[in-house]
């Protein structure tokens, strides 16, 4: 029987909730769309050309949606190398997320592939081109999702292995019994094989040193991946120091994120919240920041660009508006009182996402103008595919950490 400390409380481990049919509902929308896209081609349910190859789909489910992968590097730095396992509470859930945004990025790229029927290329070692920022983003972002997964199958395995087996964990562990890697225990319930899980940790070191590495190398390539549009992205945005900002974006994105998701699903799931671990995580971020702002104002200062940020343009704006947000969510956690402060860390994260969010989308879509009278603005079809995707993602996450929670069962929150 499950214990009364790994019940979910007050029934928040029901599935059919209103969230639940929304998500649905959303997924379902983006799911038509995308079999739309596949049918009748790209150009059917997309505003994408020949100026604009790539458009929302990339610029936030793919762009954005890698910094939030990096939760799981983010809290990686902390626990296995600066600080010795101090924040392990708060890995499990950083992957989890990780792990989802993984999926997120590589389900837009599946999508906004103009010709799918060449994607096999990328597995034949002879077309590879070494020296492709492109190539070297896909390679270690293919990599990171495999060492995620690596990562998270003892969590899930142990998981599985205890309580009242639910129709989610009879199904997955059935497939295991099937390929020898569960057996029946001494009560008649299926239980996986301590041999495959202990075979994972004896290599779990390396796994994490590779969650540690690709993402270094995949987030600085997004930013190498601009640095040869020297012409068509805005000089606000252009610089050489593209691949260290989106690398240090990417570090307090990742932090920001393990904030929002560990606080929101503490709430939702009626846990206690971390806030020492959170409140130490959130110390962090804005010397993140400050260092990210240093860079990107010296580096618009050294470039003569200063009078493009108050030009007053359409350009400046989301300049000015991405900088704004950074140190609106940065400064308040300066004070030791407001990072421990569930609602207050909570709100610094949600701005803090908005304008490292933005910071990416503006690189990739706002800032980037081809010339020759090209335009670009999504289409209804655009639209719902990137938020079918993200609800796909979120429902995923939302049954998972209802049926296998990834939270410590704390019984009141702090």
């Amino acid at each position: 029987m499950t214990s009364d400390t790994e019940r979910l409380p007050n029934g928040n481990g029901n599935i059919l909730t209103k969230s639940f049919f929304v998500l649905l509902a959303l997924s379902l929308v983006g799911l038509f769309f995308i079999a739309v896209r596949f049918v009748k081609g790209i150009g059917a349910v997309s505003n994408l050309s020949d100026g604009y190859p790539w458009g929302i789909w990339v610029a936030y489910d793919v762009a954005i949606g890698t910094a939030v992968t990096c939760g799981g590097f983010a809290v990686a730095l902390l626990s296995y190398i600066i600080n010795r396992g101090h924040y392990h509470s708060l890995v499990k859930s950083a992957i989890l997320t990780s792990l989802f945004g993984s999926f997120l990025a590589a389900s837009s790229i599946v999508v906004e592939i103009g010709r799918p029927w060449n994607a096999h290329g990328f597995s034949s070692v002879t077309s590879w081109q070494p020296n492709s920022a492109f190539f070297e983003l896909t390679l270690c972002a293919l990599g990171y999702l495999i060492a995620l997964s690596l990562e998270y199958l003892p969590n899930l395995l142990r998981l599985m292995g205890r309580g009242t087996p639910t129709a989610l964990r009879t199904t997955i562990l059935a497939a295991l019994m099937r390929r020898g890697l569960a057996a029946r225990s001494e009560e008649g319930s299926a239980v996986p094989d301590r041999r495959l899980s202990d075979g994972i940790n004896k290599v779990l070191i390396f796994i994490a040193l590779a969650g540690i590495v690709l993402p270094t190398v995949h987030q600085s390539a997004l930013g190498s991946l601009m640095l040869i549009a020297s012409t068509k992205l805005h000089p606000l945005w252009h610089s050489p120091f593209l691949p260290l900002l989106f690398l240090i974006n990417c570090i307090y994105f990742g932090y920001a994120i393990v904030i929002f998701v560990s606080i929101l699903s503490s709430f939702v799931l009626e846990r206690g919240f971390h806030n020492a671990e959170l409140a130490a995580v959130g110390r962090i971020i804005p010397w993140l920041t400050t260092a990210w702002l240093t860079i990107r104002i010296g580096d618009i200062m050294r470039r003569d660009q200063v009078a493009a940020v108050f030009h007053g343009d359409f350009y400046s704006i989301f300049f000015l508006a991405e900088c704004f947000l950074m140190a609106i969510g940065a400064i308040p956690l300066f004070t030791v009182a407001r990072r421990h402060s569930p609602r207050r860390l909570f709100l610094a994260a949600v701005v803090m996402l908005a304008g490292g969010g933005l910071y990416r989308f503006n690189v990739y879509l706002i800032g980037f103008n081809p010339g020759n009278g090209w335009h670009y603005f999504p289409s209804f079809a655009e639209v719902m595919i990137a938020v079918g995707i993200v609800s796909i993602e979120i429902l995923a996450y939302q049954l998972l950490i209802k049926c296998l929670p990834p939270l410590p069962a704390e019984q009141f929150r702090s």
